[in-house]
C-alpha cells in the first residue's frame, strides 16, 4: 500500500505552538486550525514567531528539509527594537556568536519602509521613546531562537518575527491561520531544489 504524500503551508498566529498535542490547558495547538491527519511540521516556529510553517508527511523531504546540512534559505520579517545601524547589520550578515556557536553568514536588509504585516494579537509592546524598525533576514540554519539571539547580540531585540519564505515558498496572501495544499509545480519545485 503506497502513502499519499501530503503537503501543506500554513499561516501561523502568534500563541500558536507547532504540534498538534496540547501540553496544557492554555495552549493552542495547530489542532485548533488544522483538520489534516498524519502531517507533520517541517521544523518549528516557536509559539511568540508568526508566519509560514511547512506540514508533511514526506519523511525523506521532511528529513531534507530539517539537516543543516543542506542549508536551505528561510526569510524572516523582524520587527526590532531600535534603528539597526550599518555596523550591527554587517555583524549580522558576516555572523555572530550566540551561545558558544557563530552563526552562518545570513542575508540582511533594513527595510526603508514598513512591510504590510497582518496585525498581532496581542499587539508588541509600544515604547513612545523607542522607535523600531523592521529587517528582513535570510538564514540557511535554525537553531533554536536564532534570529531573536542574533538581533539581541548585536544591540537590537526582536519584538515580533514573521517567517515570509521557506525556499521558494511563500505566503502570498495566505491570511492568518489558514492554510492550503501546496500546487503540483511547489511540490515538482521542493522536491528537484537542491535547498
Amino acid at each position: 500500500m503506497t502513502t499519499e504524500f501530503k503537503y501543506i503551508i500554513f499561516h501561523k498566529p502568534y500563541g500558536v505552538l507547532s504540534q498538534f498535542t496540547q501540553e496544557s490547558p492554555k495552549h493552542i495547538t495547530l489542532k485548533e486550525y488544522l483538520d489534516v491527519p498524519d502531517v507533520y511540521p517541517v521544523g518549528r516556529l516557536d509559539w511568540d514567531s508568526e508566519g509560514l510553517l511547512l506540514l508533511t508527511n514526506d519523511g525523506p523531504l521532511q528529513h531534507r528539509l530539517s539537516n543543516p546540512r543542506f542549508g536551505h534559505k528561510r526569510t524572516y520579517w523582524v520587527q526590532v527594537e531600535g534603528i539597526p545601524d550599518t555596523e550591527a547589520i554587517n555583524k549580522l550578515c558576516t555572523g555572530v556568536e550566540i551561545q558558544d556557536y557563530r552563526t552562518r553568514p545570513s542575508q540582511v536588509k533594513l527595510f526603508l519602509e514598513e512591510p504590510t504585516v497582518s496585525e498581532r494579537n496581542p499587539p508588541i509592546r509600544f515604547r513612545k521613546n523607542i522607535p523600531t524598525a523592521w529587517l528582513e533576514m535570510t538564514l540557511t540554519e535554525g537553531k533554536n531562537r536564532q534570529v531573536r539571539r542574533m538581533t539581541a547580540a548585536v544591540g537590537f531585540p526582536t519584538l515580533r518575527l514573521i517567517r515570509v519564505s521557506i525556499s521558494h515558498l511563500q505566503l502570498n496572501g495566505l491570511q492568518l491561520g489558514e492554510w492550503r495544499n501546496l500546487t503540483h509545480s511547489e511540490i515538482k519545485d521542493l522536491k528537484k531544489s537542491r535547498i
